[in-house]
């Protein structure tokens, strides 16, 4: 359902709305996590401020590499120049298109995939197998997509392959996006939960512009090294919060172990006394 959302609001606006659009991910994914009580929020305590201010941290990083540019910092000779305090338009290249219709489109992407991360840690607590979940996810989308496809699509040439191209894009999507990445991240919310798995969106944002300008001789602006400082400092954050809070957890959790194995004892020894 994600993908299928965001297909249609990014058809219906611009990449550069649909990448800062996903940067909210991981502040989405940590409202949910807490309203479910997956996630606790200790604002009365250094931990809890430090997630909150983390996850603020690296949506405003990945921001600021999508939106703002500011002067060069690395580019070819060839293509040298200066871009003071330039912004990036969100609305670039969408004549003709529905901007509300795309961005209520790309807010349901947003929330599906926030809610699938969220969806997934309390699935995984209970079925532990998460390379089945992986699988049965792919299963089921490609299940859904397929139904939806053929009622909706009428044009026998929409199922062609015109190219190379397209064919390694859609073996490159379906193997690597749908299949390796959705199986890591599945295990990633199950070692960390999913406040710490979506917390990585945003680097996905830095390392695209790192290696656009090592790759391909993009230039990388002012606008990246912000936000790469940013997105590694809410994620520094996000972690040292949750590895204080687990730490602060011990004991507590340990109490309650004992006060369980306390309840269960005191009964055998009333029925040997008696």
């Amino acid at each position: 359902m994600k993908e299928g959302f965001y297909l249609v609001g990014l058809d219906n606006t611009s990449p550069t709305f649909a990448s800062a659009m996903q940067n909210s991910v991981p502040a989405l994914t940590f409202l949910m996590a807490v309203i479910l009580k997956y996630e606790r929020l200790r604002l009365n305590r250094l931990n809890g401020m430090a997630k909150v201010l983390g996850v603020v941290a690296s949506v405003g990083g990945a921001s600021i590499i999508t939106l703002y540019k500011g002067p060069t910092i690395y580019a070819p000779e060839s293509r040298l120049a200066v871009h003071e305090g330039q912004f990036l338009s969100l609305f670039e290249g969408v004549n003709g298109k529905n901007m509300n219709l795309g961005g209520i489109f790309l807010f349901g992407h947003c929330l599906s995939w926030s809610g699938w991360i969220v969806m997934q840690a309390f699935v995984l607590k209970n079925y532990s197998a998460q390379l089945t979940v992986s699988a049965f996810t792919c299963l089921f989308g490609i299940v859904q997509f397929g139904t939806i496809a053929g009622l909706l699509e009428k044009d026998p040439k929409a199922w062609k392959l015109n190219s190379i191209d397209e064919a390694y894009s859609i073996l490159y999507s379906g193997v690597v996006i749908s299949g390796v990445a959705a199986a890591i991240q599945i295990w990633t919310i199950s070692k960390g939960g999913p406040v710490l798995a979506s917390i990585y969106l945003p680097l996905q944002t830095l390392l695209v512009a790192l290696i656009a300008s090592v790759v391909f001789g993009e230039e990388f602006f002012l606008g990246g090294i912000i936000g790469a400082i940013l997105i590694i400092t809410g994620l520094y954050l996000v972690v040292w919060g949750r590895s204080q809070e687990t730490k602060s957890d011990e004991p507590e959790n340990r109490l309650e172990e004992k006060n369980d194995n306390s309840s269960l004892i005191q009964p055998l020894i009333s029925v040997h006394n008696s």
